[in-house]
């Protein structure tokens, strides 16, 4: 099983699919935010993070342009990673609060991914680029086959895991959450995203989140 992620992340790092979204994650590696200069940058598809026999997958939007761009881990070098990783820690879920690239970090029952690999511009997918990407999607998940829980973060994570499913977007709104029982036993767990935008205005908390956190483990019996 990790063999063959590590194969599929070896093929997805030298994707070039989405015109758009590879002359933008290049441009952005190139010319480097001020703090970073003197940092390498990934620059690349970010390959999946985390347990290969997960209960739990954590399904966000796509790369941050500095963040997972530049580290190469999901949710790792940016704002959403620094809210996210004490989280998993505080819930029992990772061995260490925090994420840095090359560390020891190992994650416990849980796997972190995105719809979009690649970082788009302005965080903002195209619709096309989004069915590209779904490919990705398929086969990664086809190597999680112990996933009972797929926690979306965000409305879009959460249209992207219905179109993999296939199952239609009225049938299961979005709420953050908000519980949706799927085929087979497993099911579907809402949150807002983890972003800077959503947990500076508050709009979500670290006390919302992990209590989503702990629903998801309660479900996945972890």
């Amino acid at each position: 099983m990790e063999a063959d992620l590590e194969a599929l992340y070896q093929e997805l790092s030298a994707c070039r699919l989405c015109p758009r979204l590879v002359a933008h994650r290049e441009e952005v590696a190139r010319k480097k935010r001020a703090a970073y200069r003197d940092f390498p940058y990934w620059g690349r598809p970010v390959p999946g993070f985390g347990d290969p026999r997960a209960r739990v997958l954590l399904f966000g939007l796509a790369p941050g342009a500095h963040g997972s761009n530049r580290t190469g881990r999901p949710f790792t070098g940016d704002a959403s990673g620094a809210f996210l990783y004490p989280l998993l820690f505080q819930a029992g879920l990772a061995n260490k609060p925090e994420s840095e690239p090359g560390d020891d970090l190992k994650l416990f029952g849980v796997y972190l991914t995105a719809a979009v690999r690649c970082a788009p511009p302005g965080n903002r997918p195209s619709r096309a680029e989004l069915r590209t990407c779904a490919r990705w999607t398929e086969r990664e998940l086809a190597l999680l086959p112990e996933v009972r829980v797929y926690l979306a973060l965000g409305h879009i994570a959460h249209e992207a895991l219905l179109e993999h499913f296939g199952l239609k977007k009225a049938h299961f709104p979005f709420a953050h959450g908000r519980l949706h029982p799927l085929p087979g036993g497993k099911y579907l767990l809402d949150s807002y995203h983890v972003s800077r935008q959503n947990t500076q205005t508050g709009r979500l908390t670290k006390e919302m989140f992990l209590q989503v956190l702990e629903e998801a483990k309660r479900l996945a019996g972890l």
